[in-house]
């Protein structure tokens, strides 16, 4: 199955109320990370997703203000999702944990990212590279973008193959 990009439609920001309230009830918070979050954030999604999603992240982390929500349990994180990490306008990465998923987080994440990029003035989102267009089918109005793929990951995926493949050949000779 192909990856493209996804455009969201953030016209109504009433349809993007972040936080059910079987998460509250679950204990699940969602918030916005602060200063001392970041190098405890990174470790723990540096465990459990690609190193991209990390530097990704980092980006979302680095913007003023901040664009990167996280959800937790107690001491637990639980997921994030970011928006305005790989280029302005964009949303992702977003993960869950797998003990976590289907209880509505993903969902939750995603809805406070696009209720603030709608209150920051943005009317779409793009959601590059997808495969889940049903998830987000499910929370907002959308367009698939044709021929958007590769998009602006390109460069970067040239560049991950060519380090991929020099990896493969170092030692062989």
């Amino acid at each position: 199955m192909a990856n493209y990009d996804l455009l969201i439609k953030l016209h109504d920001p009433q349809a993007f109320n972040p936080a059910p309230p079987r998460l509250n009830e679950a204990g699940i918070i969602l918030r916005k990370p602060i200063g001392p979050d970041r190098s405890l954030l990174l470790a723990w999604a540096a465990s459990h997703f690609p190193s991209l999603w990390v530097d990704e992240i980092q980006q979302a982390l680095s913007n003023q203000p901040v664009s990167c929500w996280l959800a937790q349990q107690a001491g637990n994180l639980l997921g994030f999702a970011c928006y305005d990490a790989t280029a302005l306008g964009f949303f992702g990465p977003l993960g869950v944990i797998d003990s976590a998923r289907g209880l509505g987080i993903g969902s939750a994440l995603t809805r406070a990212c696009f209720h603030e990029m709608h209150i920051k003035g943005y009317r779409y989102a793009i959601v590059g590279r997808t495969q889940a267009e049903a998830f987000y089918r499910r929370i907002a109005p959308l367009i698939a973008i044709a021929d958007s793929d590769p998009g602006c990951y390109a460069d970067t995926l040239l560049l991950m193959e060519a380090l991929s493949e020099a990896s493969r050949t170092v030692g062989t000779d």
